[in-house]
C-alpha cells in the first residue's frame, strides 16, 4: 500500500480552497511585486516556459478516458503541475520579491501537493496501468527511462481542457508588471 504525505480529510479541504487561494496570491503579487524591465525580461521567459510545458500537456491529457502517457507525461506525471511551479517561479523573478517566492512555495506545499497526491489516487483506482507507470516516471522531477505511448499533441484536447485560460493569466501577468515596472 502506498503512503501519502497528506491525510486525505487535509488533502480534500485544501482542494476546495484552491482557487480562493490563488485568488489571494495573484493579490499579493498585485501589491508586493516591484519589477524592473530586466527582471520582468528573466522571469517572463521562464513563466512562459512553465506556460508551454502546461500547454503541452494539455494537449495530450485526455480526463479520465485515459491515461496520458504521451508528451510531457512520459518524463513527469504531472506536468500541468511542474509547468505551473516553473511559471510562478518566473512571476516571482519577474517581481523581483523573495517573500513571494517563500509564500508560493508554502502554497505549493501545502496546497497543490495534497491536491496532486488526491489525483493520483483517483488515477490508480481508474486506470490499472498508472500503478506500473507511476513507478517509472517521477511525480515532478523528469526523469527519460520511459516511453511514452507516442501520441501526437492534439489542439482538440488543449481547447477541451480549457489551457487557453492560462495563457491568458499569463499575458495579463506580464502586462500587470510591464504597467508596473
Amino acid at each position: 500500500m502506498r503512503r501519502y504525505w497528506f491525510p486525505k480529510p487535509y488533502a480534500d479541504f485544501v482542494a476546495r480552497l484552491r482557487v480562493p487561494i490563488g485568488f489571494l496570491l495573484v493579490a499579493a503579487f498585485a501589491w508586493l511585486s516591484r519589477p524592473s524591465p530586466l527582471s520582468l525580461c528573466i522571469g517572463a521567459s521562464i513563466s512562459f516556459a512553465g506556460l508551454a510545458l502546461r500547454a503541452w500537456a494539455a494537449g495530450h491529457l485526455s480526463k479520465n478516458r485515459e491515461l496520458a502517457t504521451s508528451g510531457p507525461y512520459a518524463y513527469v506525471r504531472n506536468p500541468l503541475y511542474l509547468g505551473t511551479l516553473v511559471a510562478a517561479l518566473g512571476f516571482v523573478i519577474a517581481s523581483r520579491e523573495s517573500s513571494l517566492g517563500i509564500l508560493f512555495a508554502v502554497v505549493f506545499v501545502f496546497v497543490y501537493l495534497p491536491v496532486v497526491e488526491l489525483e493520483e489516487q483517483h488515477l490508480r483506482k481508474l486506470f490499472p496501468e498508472y500503478g506500473a507507470y507511476a513507478s517509472c516516471v517521477r511525480m515532478l522531477l523528469p526523469s527519460f527511462n520511459h516511453r511514452g505511448s507516442g501520441k501526437r499533441f492534439r489542439w482538440r484536447l488543449y481547447v477541451k481542457n480549457q489551457e487557453y485560460q492560462a495563457l491568458l493569466g499569463f499575458l495579463a501577468g506580464v502586462a500587470f508588471l510591464a504597467w508596473k515596472a
